[in-house]
């Protein structure tokens, strides 16, 4: 009986730094922030218990008890709406996970792939724009020039740099896609037919959730059960807000077949664009110093 007790005691301490940690966040954060209204009879610092659950789309209840330390099961989707509704950093979001003992599904910040040899060679091929993915649309990595081909790259957190979040959730990223409908459905479908080989996978399910709830183009897309497994390497066409239109041919370098991870690059397909590209990577040095 005492060495139940001994060992309860870590996962007990653990909720309970769980749950004050939850307030701390909750209480620091104003209605205003979040678009919502004040109120007249507003006691409560920050935002109230259920205004996070409402913004996190989980229950009243089961949030309360959460920041009352009840013994509860967490899904990692869950850490992952709450860490976005609190306005979490990288190590408040790494501090919540560890207190729930769970496992961040999204892109960790070093992954095996990602080897030194492999970042040199993305800077290497600048001006042409290149990055490193996975098959969930994870960007991993990525040079100057496609840090600024479709959007401020670097000005997204870490956790949403993936390609299917920001092609329906991001408008930058979006109005930089000429042909988005067709651009997107193909896309929609390429997601379903990969998700089929990870449908348990935390980090899949979290990506899906947040695009079936923040996207009713997704979830119109995603109604249709269209699949597509594989297309030949496409020319591309976006509308960059500094150098104006560029068409690219589209090439995945396939980085072993098991990790799904590969190298896209974007190869200018006539001199204007190839102009435009340069152009782009000269803007970018400039603002990266």
């Amino acid at each position: 009986m005492t060495t139940m007790t001994q060992d309860a005691r870590p996962t007990e301490v653990r909720r309970h730094e769980l749950a004050g940690f939850l307030r701390s966040r909750r209480e620091r954060i104003t209605p205003e922030e979040v678009g919502l209204p004040r109120g007249r009879r507003r006691r409560t610092p920050g935002l109230r218990r259920e205004e996070v659950a409402h913004l996190s789309a989980v229950g009243v209840t089961w949030y309360t008890w959460l920041e009352q330390a009840r013994s509860i099961q967490v899904s990692a989707q869950v850490l992952d709406a709450l860490a976005r509704t609190l306005r979490l950093d990288a190590a408040e979001r790494a501090h919540l996970f560890g207190l729930a003992g769970a496992v961040d599904p999204t892109p960790a910040a070093s992954c095996p792939t990602l080897t030194p040899e492999l970042r040199q060679m993305l800077t290497q091929l600048e001006p042409m724009p290149a990055c490193v993915q996975n098959s969930r649309y994870d960007i991993l990595a990525y040079n100057r020039t496609y840090g600024r081909l479709l959007c401020d790259l670097d000005a997204i957190a870490p956790e949403d740099r993936n390609m299917m979040l920001l092609a329906f959730t991001h408008e930058q990223w979006r109005s930089a896609i000429v042909h988005r409908d067709d651009v997107l459905r193909l896309m929609a479908a390429k997601f379903r037919a990969g998700m089929a080989d990870h449908l348990a996978e935390p980090a899949w399910k979290l990506v899906l959730k947040r695009l079936l709830d923040e996207s009713a183009e997704f979830r119109e897309l995603w109604g249709r059960h269209e699949v597509v497994r594989s297309q030949p390497n496409r020319v591309k066409h976006f509308l960059n807000p500094y150098v104006g239109p560029v068409a690219v041919a589209h090439t995945d370098l396939w980085l072993g077949r098991d990790s799904g991870a590969r190298m896209v690059t974007y190869t200018p397909v006539d001199d204007v664009s190839r102009e435009r590209i340069g152009r782009l990577y000269e803007l970018a040095l400039s603002a990266t110093g």
